[in-house]
């Protein structure tokens, strides 16, 4: 792996799309602790921008429509050995791993390149699972309006009246499925709070492999600036997915990994998805690794990872194939009526991204004037895109591991330069 090459990344951001808090016995534990949550900067050089890989997305699909894209008149062979080239070209540009998969009525392509995991040798292969991170929040906005189709709730409903204290102010389910709720994200919270030495990077990513409590997670909101008045703005919260984690937990007396199993990866055909509740994994998957810089900590492996730190924000790991046949399902009603489709997928704002209820759109390269549906997951180690056609006729998913966490944007691979081709692919 040339993991030192100077090449544009267009992503350098630590923390992006991960702050989970879930359990159905989270409330006993809601109320603020007397000893505060440590905010002091994370060690690692990074840009802590919960937007940085959405914005790259829609960098990617402007790219893809451009004048220099190639309009889809080149046999698919063709089409294939471009995208085989752009997985080899981000492995040896520093990626640890790539998964991909381009499915359209014409083409369904899947390929793979790198190693498992950081210094391993076992070959990465296009059936290997990820960690998806925000990839999750889709799924999890399914099940809260399946919820609402079926009448325990509607979009008004008041968090208060379901998890009375969860959150410090008063919002609305529709506010927290569309990032309008003003609540923080604060990851940074929930791990320096088990640092001893904040300016140790070693510990830093030691403390991933802590288990976060219910309690950790709601004091870390109650703890952290709340950044806009609740329905005023979009501000990305992951806190508030996992709010909506709690109380699909309380509502259903059942625990979030099998509401997923039952209602989602069940009836949407994912059979390698998973929603894990400790850092084992059990068969082949492509661990996180980070970057930290070649002057610096070099590479982290982050096989320890306990995934209470996502929980309902970004848990769950499923691969390529799932992640397009989740897609398919949703668009196409299979997992909540049409009329709840067009619901979510309509946008509350626009103020960064066009962002629905759990989804987002991008303008579609191929069709102008339309758009692909989808959402993308950063976790510290791995990044991941999933989008769609609203006919569910055309998919992408991608997973990528081996992650830059330091400010230099040269220091690996740039991310789009596999989802640009992808993107065209479906053309």
């Amino acid at each position: 792996m040339n993991a030192h090459r100077r090449v544009r990344a267009t992503l350098g951001v630590m923390v992006a799309g991960v702050l989970p808090i879930t359990g159905a016995g989270a409330i006993a534990q809601a109320a603020p602790s007397d000893t505060p949550v440590s905010a002091a900067p994370s060690p690692v050089a990074a840009v802590d921008d919960p937007m940085a890989l959405s914005q790259a997305v829609l960098e990617a699909a402007e790219q893809a429509a451009g004048p220099s894209a190639r309009a889809r008149t080149a046999p698919s062979t063709d089409v294939r050995r471009e995208l085989d080239q752009a997985v080899a070209g981000l492995v040896d540009d520093g990626a640890v791993a790539v998964t991909a998969r381009v499915e359209t009525p014409d083409l369904t392509w899947a390929g793979a390149g790198g190693v498992r995991e950081l210094g391993g040798h076992a070959r990465a292969r296009t059936g290997d699972q990820f960690r998806v991170a925000s990839n999750t929040k889709p799924m999890i906005a399914t099940l809260v309006l399946q919820e609402i189709e079926k009448g325990t709730w509607t979009l008004d409903t008041s968090v208060e009246d379901v998890l009375p204290g969860a959150l410090p102010r008063d919002v609305t389910i529709e506010q927290l499925l569309s990032h309008t709720s003003g609540a923080p994200t604060a990851s940074e919270y929930l791990i320096l709070d088990k640092m001893q030495d904040p300016a140790d990077i070693d510990e830093y990513f030691e403390v991933l492999g802590e288990h976060y409590s219910d309690g950790d997670h709601v004091r870390a909101v109650h703890t952290a600036p709340w950044v806009l008045e609740p329905g005023t703005g979009f501000s990305y919260s992951n806190a508030g997915f996992v709010t909506l984690g709690m109380m699909l937990e309380k509502v259903n007396k059942t625990d979030l990994d099998d509401l997923l199993e039952e209602r989602v990866f069940e009836p949407a055909g994912m059979r390698a998805s998973d929603y894990p509740e400790g850092p084992r994994k059990r068969g082949p998957f492509l661990h996180d690794a980070a970057y930290t810089g070649a002057d610096g900590a070099g590479w982290y492996s982050i096989e320890n990872f306990d995934p209470t730190l996502f929980r309902a924000a970004g848990a769950v790991t499923s691969t390529t194939k799932d992640l397009a046949a989740f897609n398919e399902a949703l668009v196409t009603g299979e997992l909540v009526s049409p009329e709840t489709v067009t619901d979510m997928l309509t946008p509350r704002s626009a103020e960064m991204i066009e962002y629905g209820l759990g989804t987002y759109r991008l303008p579609d390269p191929c069709v102008p004037g339309e758009y692909l549906y989808g959402h993308d997951g950063a976790s510290f180690g791995t990044l991941s895109v999933n989008f769609t056609s609203l006919d569910g006729e055309r998919q992408i998913a991608l997973g990528v591991t081996g992650r830059n966490v330091t400010l230099d944007q040269e220091a690996l691979y740039d991310f789009n330069d596999m989802l640009v081709p992808m993107l065209q692919a479906t053309c």
